[in-house]
């Protein structure tokens, strides 16, 4: 780093502030005009750009890279944080956190952590708020916004501009379309979009890059036409899909996410559009 100082392994630009206890591995790069504040740790090889601000419990993990004014560990937007409450915001490796971004901690009341895996990629503008569980490989475009406590499972997609309400689950390999408005949960394997969301079908195309097998997209399209798009109450189609015992693995997975939603799954555009002409449907 042109003009930095070097402590071993490690590179800070003269302009950055970081305090004497925070814990900065080997390989890290640290910008100008960057802030780490104490109870900070940094594994090695990441790279923090300038104008960055990383505090409170943050562990940031290996090889991360860390953009422009990016605000790592501010304390969450909950009116009833305490500043002194213990929680921390666990971050994996491998994730790309670009400018602007910013990430708060958990709460004691959502259990005390904010916690992303690894091979992340959080475009500008995005926010992550308090307590929400990001897992592997997913992908949030440009000011995509997860409210408290959302649950990302491996491998989501979230477009630009998308709003994820509080408590929300989004299940694997899912995908929300551009400036879309989700307030239920998206079911795995599905691509979802609207204001507010609601599915249009299975996400094909990801699924064939993740290496799903053709019988594998078969199920699954059967399971979604039942699921999303019969006209079939929740738990009338969720019947009849058990009368084709035995489900296969992913099928068996999109129904326990669907039995396990508390906040209710998006509904099919066909089943939505059959409501607004006047039908009725139960569960």
């Amino acid at each position: 780093m042109e003009k930095g100082f070097f402590m071993g392994n490690i590179a800070i630009h003269p302009t950055a502030v970081v305090h004497p206890n925070a814990k900065i591995a080997a390989g890290v790069a640290i910008g100008p005009y960057t802030v780490v504040e104490e109870h900070v740790i940094l594994e090695k090889d990441s790279v923090i750009g300038s104008h960055c601000v990383i505090t409170g419990r943050t562990t940031i993990g290996r090889n991360a890279r860390v953009f422009t004014g990016a605000v790592i560990g501010s304390i969450p937007q909950d009116k009833k944080f305490n500043p002194k409450d213990p929680v921390t915001l666990e971050i994996g490796a491998d994730n790309v956190i670009r400018e602007y971004v910013t990430i708060n901690p958990g709460t004691l009341e959502g259990g005390g952590r904010t916690v992303i895996g690894d091979g992340n990629l959080l475009m500008a503008y995005c926010h992550v708020a308090h307590d929400c569980r990001i897992g592997h490989k997913c992908i949030m475009a440009n000011a995509a916004t997860l409210g408290g406590h959302v649950e990302l499972e491996n491998n989501v997609t979230i477009g630009g501009f998308s709003a994820v309400h509080q408590y929300t689950r989004l299940g694997r390999l899912c995908i929300v379309g551009g400036c879309s408005k989700v307030v239920q949960d998206v079911p795995p394997f599905s691509m979802c979009d609207g204001h507010p969301a609601r599915v249009h079908g299975l996400n094909s195309v990801g699924l064939k890059r993740a290496g799903f097998s053709s019988e594998a997209l078969l199920e699954l399209k059967r399971a979604f036409k039942t699921l999303f798009h019969s006209g079939l109450s929740r738990g009338h189609a969720l019947a009849q899909l058990a009368k084709s015992q035995p489900l296969i693995t992913e099928v068996r997975q999109l129904v326990d996410f669907i039995q396990a939603s508390k906040r209710g799954v998006c509904g099919g555009e066909r089943v939505l559009r059959l409501k607004a002409e006047g039908a009725s449907f139960e569960g």
